[in-house]
């Protein structure tokens, strides 16, 4: 089996370390000061004290590695998307790629029937490059719940976790998927197959849509904004909006409302990715967690009011910061819902 991470940063570095030791055939296309580490010290995973180190090919042209049998694509929503075509070298016949991403992913409406059969999202897939260079037959599923951190070139630093969950668009479990959970599980990762993974999907980004634009906008930490009256409440609107939007899609959640917000309040002072990003002047991820719920929520007719707020207010703190939009090109027209806000 060969399996190649595009995007070596903390998650995609974490799962490239594991499997190489474990044994697979792992290689790792990557750029910049990190490629250079990695070619000249291997992939450093510091994990439980301990530091492994894994040798394994590292490119920054997916051309010389070829075709593999699954892509891993390890980066955020935005980067995968502007990263399409440059994979195209690494997909045979028969490649999967597994997109290890928050948010709604760019395939999430194939397999479906009946009115949404085959529908793009714009959001997070705009003029529908990664359908077309892709394509949705060849996507796998994962929701990533392990947290690291990439602190030197080529080294990174585990936090916790080791769970990730796996499923098929089609809803089938198919050989290939079985495949990749053996490689997860060969590494002493902690995969699940799920006939649903878009149910998986939403759980994990219920909590996100909410949780990193409000601490982006407070600079406050998880556990503060999981608590405090007033940003627990706004939360709780932008994720009872969500819900109805995600179960007339057809989804389902496997817990409530207060246990989520609990459970977030529970991991205690934790920065959120977003906030971590502003404060280091990253691009920030609104897309693939908010705009595209915004999106679906008009394709079903459900108003958003919480969530159209916190957008409008999060995309332009990211304007006058400098790191917002994502996207080369602006692809949607301003939601005419929101100039009486202006």
């Amino acid at each position: 089996m060969k399996v190649c991470i595009y995007g070596a940063g903390a998650i995609g570095a974490h799962i490239a370390v594991l499997m190489k030791l474990a044994g697979v055939d792992v290689s790792v296309v990557a750029r910049g000061a990190n490629l250079e580490a990695i070619k000249q010290n291997g992939l450093k995973l510091i994990i439980d004290g301990e530091e492994k180190v894994a040798r394994l090919p590292a490119v920054k042209e997916p051309a010389d590695l070829g075709p593999q049998d699954f892509v891993i694509v390890a980066l955020k929503s935005h980067q995968a998307w502007d990263a399409a075509d440059h994979m195209t070298p690494l997909l045979g016949p028969d490649t999967a790629v597994v997109t290890a991403q928050n948010g709604i992913p760019w395939w999430y409406f194939y397999g479906f029937e009946g009115q949404y059969k085959n529908l793009q999202l714009e959001s997070v897939d705009p003029r529908g490059r990664q359908w077309k260079a892709i394509g949705p037959e060849r996507a796998i599923g994962c929701t990533v719940y392990p947290a690291a951190e990439l602190i030197a070139p080529g080294v990174i630093k585990h936090t916790y976790g080791d769970r990730y969950g796996l499923g098929e668009p089609t809803r089938k479990e198919t050989p290939r998927i079985k495949a990749l959970a053996g490689a997860f599980e060969a590494a002493g990762l902690k995969p699940k197959i799920y006939p649903e993974i878009r149910n998986d999907i939403w759980l994990k980004l219920w909590g996100n849509l909410c949780f990193n634009p409000i601490s982006a906008l407070t600079h406050a930490t998880l556990d503060v904004v999981a608590t405090d009256p007033g940003t627990r409440m706004v939360a709780r609107k932008m994720m009872e909006e969500a819900e109805i939007i995600a179960r007339r899609i057809g989804a389902h959640f496997r817990v409530d409302i207060e246990r989520r917000i609990n459970g977030a309040a529970s991991v205690g002072a934790h920065r959120t990715s977003m906030l971590q990003d502003l404060d280091k002047k990253r691009p920030l991820e609104l897309d693939a967690l908010l705009s595209v719920v915004q999106e679906m929520g008009r394709l079903v007719d459900v108003p958003t009011p919480a969530i159209d707020i916190v957008l409008a207010l999060t995309k332009q703190m990211g304007r006058v910061a400098g790191v917002y939009p994502v996207f080369p090109e602006k692809w949607l027209e301003e939601d005419p819902a929101m100039k009486s806000f202006g």
